[in-house]
C-alpha cells in the first residue's frame, strides 16, 4: 500500500478523503455492531426462564433453580432514619459507612433484642 503525504494534498481533496473514510468507518462499525448484537441475542436465547437462575450446566444441559434462602432480619438500624436498616450481609449501606468514618462504632447501630422480637412477631 502506497504511503500518502497528506501535507502536499490540497485541502478539498483532504476533506473528500475525510468524508470517504468517515462513511466507510461508519458502515463497518454499524455492521460490526449488528453482528455483535446478533451474537448476544443468540446467547440470550439459551437463557433461563424468569425467576430461575442458572447455577451451572450439567452434562445433560439442564439448569437448576436457585435455592430459596430464608429472609434475614435486620441487625443494624440508622438512628436518625429508623426505616434504614441493614442485615449485616453484603455491602455496608452508605449511612453506616459515613457514620463509621465519623467515629461511630458498629455496636452503636445494633438493633436491640426486644425490637428484633417484635419484628419476628410480625413475620
Amino acid at each position: 500500500m502506497e504511503k500518502l503525504d497528506f501535507e502536499v494534498i490540497p485541502l478539498d481533496e483532504l476533506w473528500s478523503l475525510h468524508e470517504q473514510i468517515t462513511r466507510v468507518l461508519s458502515a463497518k462499525i454499524t455492521t460490526q455492531k449488528q453482528e455483535l448484537e446478533e451474537r448476544l441475542r443468540q446467547l440470550n436465547v439459551g437463557s433461563v426462564a424468569a425467576g430461575a437462575v442458572a447455577i451451572g450446566r450439567g452434562t445433560s444441559g439442564t439448569t437448576r433453580q436457585r435455592r430459596k434462602y430464608p429472609r434475614v432480619l435486620p441487625k443494624y438500624q440508622n438512628p436518625s432514619e429508623p426505616a434504614e436498616t441493614w442485615s449485616g450481609r453484603g455491602k455496608q449501606p452508605r449511612w453506616l459507612v459515613s457514620a463509621l468514618k465519623a467515629g461511630g462504632k458498629i455496636e452503636d447501630f445494633k438493633i436491640s433484642n426486644e425490637i428484633k422480637g417484635k419484628a419476628r412477631a410480625r413475620h
